[in-house]
């Protein structure tokens, strides 16, 4: 390992500091919700958010996480990737970004959406900071299969069946072993339902400059996930420097563990815009 960068210590000192004002607070809604948020110069809430999802979802993932960010008075917009391409699905990302969004925005991806977010996010000046949940952050070249052949393949990926058009689609049977094995059965049987197919290319097409490179970013690795190995996790998450938070949850952390997730995103949007 090289000498850090002052640019790395820096955002090591800013993801900390986010991260110790949520912890000392604690996750209090109701709390929040009593004194009026802060917000900028325009009167924009103190930050936005954008929630991106991964594969074989769409918005909904974050519908628990959602409410908490709102009641600490931050404005909120989940994006509905085609799933089509990379190349598509940063330029939809970036679209949402400019049109919807004014002022300091935090990013959050999970899954693939990781992806998603640090290429839609560079050249973004309003962009303040990175949230990856169980979430891939490759570097520039690199795609998802090549990242994923680092490390053993989590069994989940056993479950990924391609059809003729070129979409890969999951097993509906194998979501509550695999995909979300830690929420109620009924529940992870309706996000096979209702699940979203994604293109094969987007695991092939290689990622652009990343984000991470730039911003202060913070990472939760679900030690328990079966369709990301944790260790390429904790790899990835070691490599951007970012601020990590290990939990016992599934592929699915947003779903099962809404709470933990806001609160990494609270931290992002408090320390980017002190």
């Amino acid at each position: 390992m090289g000498t850090p960068t002052r640019r790395a210590m820096l955002k090591g000192t800013v993801a900390l500091a986010g991260l110790a004002a949520v912890q000392a607070g604690g996750l209090n809604p109701a709390a929040a919700a009593a004194a009026p948020p802060a917000r900028t110069s325009s009167g924009h809430p103190k930050a936005n958010v954008l929630l991106v999802h991964g594969a074989w979802v769409d918005g909904s993932l974050w519908s628990r996480v959602i409410p908490i960010l709102q009641q600490y008075g931050h404005n909120v917009v989940a994006v509905q990737l085609p799933l089509t391409s990379l190349a598509e699905d940063v330029a939809w990302t970036r679209h949402v970004l400019a049109e919807r969004l004014q002022g300091p925005t935090v990013l959050a991806g999970q899954s693939y959406g990781g992806t998603v977010i640090s290429g839609a996010a560079t050249g973004a000046d309003n962009v303040i900071s990175l949230v990856f949940a169980a979430a891939f952050a490759p570097d520039e070249g690199e795609n998802l299969v090549e990242l994923n052949s680092r490390f053993p393949p989590p069994p989940g990926l056993a479950h990924v069946q391609p059809d003729s058009l070129g979409f890969l689609w999951f097993d509906p049977a194998a979501i509550p072993d695999n995909f979300a094995q830690d929420i109620p059965v009924r529940e992870a049987r309706v996000l096979a339902s209702v699940q979203k197919p994604i293109a094969a290319r987007c695991s092939t097409d290689p990622a652009g400059p990343p984000a991470w490179r730039t911003l202060p970013s913070w990472y939760l690795v679900s030690t328990q996930d079966r369709m990301i190995n944790p260790d390429l996790e904790r790899f990835m998450a070691g490599r951007i420097g970012a601020t990590t938070v290990e939990i016992r949850s599934s592929h699915a952390s947003p779903v099962s563990h809404p709470d933990q997730v806001a609160r990494l995103v609270l931290a992002a949007a408090q320390a980017g815009t002190r």
